[in-house]
């Protein structure tokens, strides 16, 4: 069931009148109301979060927002193994991330500009495969740099030539969640920190990281939630592909050099 169409605003006086609009519409389903104008508001459309739903009521959410949108990918996140299985077998093109715990329905969009994900251990893998997967569904092209954490910083300095050639960087930590700190003071890459809750005991579930992110003395450093990977991944791709937009409009305009003879 779409919803209704909007009423139009009108000079004081005269009847408001029907004018349906993409940007409002979404698909009643009983269970859920997909939002199928989010892409027409946002440019991106409307993601899944499989956690607490199940597996046939993903595959009806996954059918209509790829009716609404076939040009976009269908991406659902936090999906355990029956829900990533059920999407499988019932579309086609699909691809799954088991790290991440994700899947998508759909071809991805090109690549526009570069997104590089920094995690600090591999204990911090899952989330930061979240937000690389997350990234690449939402068009930009993908990098992942593991295990660079502060414990050993020489490893971090190895990679500095990487770090600097992204156009956005997604750092995932946990514990004393210090890297961001550290790689915000490397380079001036945009930069979103993603505390996790992998740590002991005061770490608190990652609200030693977290606060420790958001008072990081390096400039140019903005902070996800906890374990949040696919907020992230969907910031930073939006950051890559603005970039990348504006890089491909300024080759357009440049002069083109003249070969002397």
């Amino acid at each position: 069931m779409e919803q209704p169409p909007r009423l139009a605003r009108l000079p004081t006086g005269e009847a408001p009148c029907a004018v349906p609009s993409p940007h409002d519409s979404f698909h009643d389903l009983g269970f859920a109301r997909a939002d199928t104008g989010r892409a027409a508001r946002t440019g991106d459309a409307e993601v899944i979060y499989g956690a607490g739903k199940t597996a046939e009521q993903v595959v009806a959410l996954i059918t209509a927002l790829r009716a609404a949108h076939p040009d976009h990918p269908a991406l659902v996140t936090r999906a355990d193994g029956d829900i990533r299985s059920a999407v499988v077998a019932a579309f086609a093109q699909s691809e799954v991330d088991d790290e991440a715990r994700s899947v998508a329905v759909g071809h991805f969009p090109a690549a526009v500009g570069r997104v590089c994900v920094v995690s600090a251990g591999t204990s911090d893998a899952a989330v930061a495969a979240e937000a690389a997967f997350t990234a690449r569904v939402f068009g930009a092209g993908v990098s992942s740099i593991r295990d660079v954490g502060v414990a050993g910083v020489h490893r971090l300095l190895a990679v500095r030539d990487v770090l600097d050639s992204a156009d956005c960087l997604v750092v995932v930590a946990g514990m004393d969640g210090a890297l961001p700190s550290a790689v915000g003071g490397l380079t001036g890459v945009p930069l979103i920190a993603v505390p996790t809750s992998v740590g002991y005991g005061a770490s608190f579930g990652g609200l030693a990281a977290l606060l420790a992110m958001l008072n990081s003395c390096a400039p140019g450093v903005a902070v996800c939630n906890i374990d949040n990977g696919f907020g992230a991944g969907v910031f930073a791709a939006r950051v890559a592909r603005r970039a990348g937009d504006q890089q491909s409009a300024r080759r357009a305009h440049s002069p083109v050099p003249e070969v002397s003879s």
